[in-house]
């Protein structure tokens, strides 16, 4: 079982997570950031990991601080769960409809940490979530994973959408990148590590 547990405990936020990649779907998540919460939620359910997630920050300040850490969490659990990388596929990638929104992920578990983001949104929340975070939240899972992530935009103009979209692919890449294919011996790398 691919499965990371993490804490992190700072005088912004507490995290715990634990993040199984062979799971069914199941989530329980608690972020006290409603929005953030379905995000998280179809995250897990959509790329069949098992999410349990509870967060104490301090959002009297803002979302910031919560949304950015519990990035990091998710990259360093991603990042402990697939182990040495030893079989997988490493790359991944989605194009995902969401009504009128296309939203691309695609990403390379290869220890090198970059983001690409191109996401246009118009409106400065969705529900409780402030919208610029949305960047914040894969800047810190491509970093902290050491994964080169890039999410894009096709089409789309209702914000709920094209944010639910980007989350469902990158969970649908994520599920991609991480699978077992009996073919490679070792990892997938001229190098011979990733």
């Amino acid at each position: 079982m691919r499965e990371a547990t993490i804490e992190r405990n700072t005088k912004e936020t507490n995290i715990s997570m634990t993040l199984n990649l062979d799971g069914s779907g199941k989530a329980d998540i608690s972020t006290g950031i409603g929005f953030f919460d379905h995000m998280l939620n179809n995250f897990a359910r959509h790329g069949l990991f098992d999410l349990t997630l509870h967060v104490k920050g301090d959002l009297e300040v803002d979302t910031h601080h919560t949304i950015e850490d519990v990035g990091i969490v998710l990259g360093k659990a991603i990042k402990e769960a697939v182990g040495e990388k030893k079989g997988i596929v490493r790359y991944g990638s989605k194009i995902l409809p969401m009504d009128e929104a296309l939203i691309l992920c695609a990403l390379d578990l290869c220890g090198r940490p970059y983001l690409v983001y191109d996401l246009t949104l118009d409106r400065e929340f969705v529900g409780d979530l402030e919208t610029e975070m949305i960047k914040e939240f894969f800047y810190a899972v491509s970093y902290a994973g050491e994964m080169n992530l890039h999410v894009k935009q096709f089409s789309g103009s209702n914000n709920h959408h094209i944010i639910e979209g980007a989350f469902k692919a990158f969970a649908k890449a994520l599920d991609e990148a991480t699978r077992y294919d009996d073919r490679i011996t070792g990892v997938l790398s001229t190098k011979g590590s990733l």
